[in-house]
């Protein structure tokens, strides 16, 4: 089956990287160590190759920046707007992979790799902040340092290897995929998996305007994004998120992507850094069930409020925070846990009633389980719009929902994760396509997907459960009469029999062996 893939080509690697640091540091630390190393070593690596394009330029007879001045020559190479002109960051030499490399044995290699940053962040100040100043206050040996940066020297991890285009945030889903038990559920706080990324986005479609994510975490939503949109740099994106290292690695993730986002640090819910801002799409994963999140904080006329909150859940504050955050015309599509969709509890369910009275809920699709990495917990996609009387280009569908039952989904590629295929992901997102779309014709798949109307939803409580709406899917009828398939299934159950007998006698004549 085509486009299936969870892990990474250099799982070898990351895992011999892992094994440096096990004993020294917990294995909840290992990204924090390793993620600064490779975001180092991409920056120095595009310095690098961009000072070679100006190298080749300025000794080109042909090249408007020929020149035979030697002087010139280096004054060019070194002008920081070449470098800036070109999404590419300014290090210096005592920053450089190759001097890391270089003093990797070194006794003081941590101070080195420290003062690199230190050096990197001081000539480029929208990198302040990023970098952080962690190996002298590690307890990891210098020489399992020194190792770790000889992995990641390896030609696997060089930017001509199309598999390192995204390579922060792969890495970043190794560690917290396969150290996720040392995190418990946090994990899944600040990493979603890649194809339910995909599935949010290639829904949305964003091709142009502000993308906001107020739980951001390492900021996939915001690349896989910019990497759908064929207009590049007609996305800006804005996000939030509530831990320093976590907001670190997010920013890490998207300059290394080329995407410069705001993002602003804060817990959303309770101290909202973009109070009146609205975008034209809103993605987001935030975490699953909050209970005593401080609901007693937020003021009865907080302008986010269409309903109640409540301290047992924050589930529907983050919808009233999602809705309240986006554009008219806008769409929101974000990751929710299942029991959202019926919760009775008070508060919660006069939420979500009001949410498909007022018309907001566009969309609904439940997910197969074991799609984390840190619970087998199945989820929910849910969409809100503010395009459903027809704006942007839409067709009406004030008074309709759209229901997925994608449960059946997903393909198992390993013991404990399943992923949703391309295929798969391009069949669900057709099927929203055609619904919103006035040119495109939308049928109705028993099992699958299905357009109610509001009557439908209230006479079922206002539960948003797609399998209360899509029925069940028909079985291909079996016309192979009954004695036929009577007299296989005899048949084969002989041969097992026989088989068990086999191996019993075997077991028996071992037994005897061992007197």
């Amino acid at each position: 089956m085509a486009n299936v893939q969870a892990d990474i080509e250099y799982t070898k690697d990351l895992f011999e990287a892992a094994n440096r640091m096990r004993g020294s540091i917990a294995p909840a630390e290992y990204k924090h160590i390793v993620l600064p190393l490779i975001f180092l070593r991409y920056l120095s690596l595009r310095y690098e190759k961009r000072r070679k394009e100006l190298e080749s330029m300025v000794r080109d007879p042909k090249s408007d920046w020929y020149t035979q001045d030697s002087a010139m020559q280096e004054i060019i190479m070194s002008d920081e707007d070449q470098y800036r002109s070109e999404q590419v960051y300014v290090i210096p030499d005592e920053a450089s992979w190759s001097y890391i490399v270089e003093h990797a044995r070194q006794p003081n290699i941590k101070e080195i790799l420290d003062n690199a940053m230190k050096r990197i962040e001081e000539e480029n100040k929208d990198l302040e902040g990023v970098l952080p100043r962690i190996y002298q206050a590690s307890n990891l040996p210098a020489e399992n340092l020194g190792e770790l940066i000889h992995i990641f020297s390896r030609d696997v991890f060089n930017l001509e290897y199309s598999s390192s285009v995204d390579v922060l945030g792969r890495v970043y889903e190794y560690f917290i995929g396969n150290f996720a038990s040392s995190e418990g559920n946090r994990g899944g706080e600040f990493f979603t998996p890649s194809s339910i990324v995909k599935l949010l986005v290639a829904m949305l479609e964003p091709m142009s305007g502000v993308v906001f994510d107020p739980a951001c975490g390492s900021g996939g939503m915001f690349i896989q994004s910019e990497q759908y949109t064929p207009q590049k740099q007609a996305l800006s994106f804005y996000g939030q998120e509530n831990i320093e290292t976590t907001i670190r690695l997010g920013k890490m993730n998207v300059l290394l992507h080329g995407i410069n986002a705001e993002i602003r640090m804060g817990d959303s819910l309770l101290n909202d850094q973009f109070e009146g801002f609205q975008a034209d799409y809103v993605l987001s994963n935030p975490p699953f069930n909050q209970k005593l999140w401080g609901a007693d904080k937020i003021q009865r006329n907080d302008p986010r409020l269409i309903g109640p909150v409540t301290d047992s859940n924050a589930n529907y504050m983050w919808m009233q925070h999602f809705l309240s955050h986006l554009k008219d015309g806008g769409t929101a599509g974000f990751v929710m846990a299942n029991g959202a969709m019926t919760t009775n509890t008070t508060g919660e369910k006069e939420v979500r009633q009001r949410l498909v009275e007022d018309g907001y809920v566009d969309c609904i699709v439940q997910m197969p389980d074991r799609l984390f990495f840190t619970t087998g917990i199945p989820c929910a996609l849910i969409f809100f719009s503010k395009n459903r009387n027809g704006e942007k280009g839409f067709r009406p569908r004030k008074n309709e929902f759209l229901f997925i039952d994608a449960r059946q989904k997903g393909t198992m590629v390993s013991r404990k994760q399943k992923v949703l295929t391309q295929e798969e992901i391009d069949e669900i997102a057709r099927v929203y396509h055609a619904y919103r779309s006035s040119g495109d014709k939308y049928e109705d798949v028993l099992g699958f997907c299905k357009v109610a109307i509001f009557e439908d939803v209230k006479a079922n409580d206002f539960k948003l459960t797609p399998g209360i709406y899509v029925g069940t899917e028909l079985k291909e009828a079996d016309d192979e009469p009954f004695e036929v398939k009577m007299a296989e299934l005899t048949q084969r159950l002989k041969e097992q029999y026989a088989q068990a007998n086999k191996l019993q006698e075997q077991l028996l004549r071992n037994l005897e062996n061992l007197r």
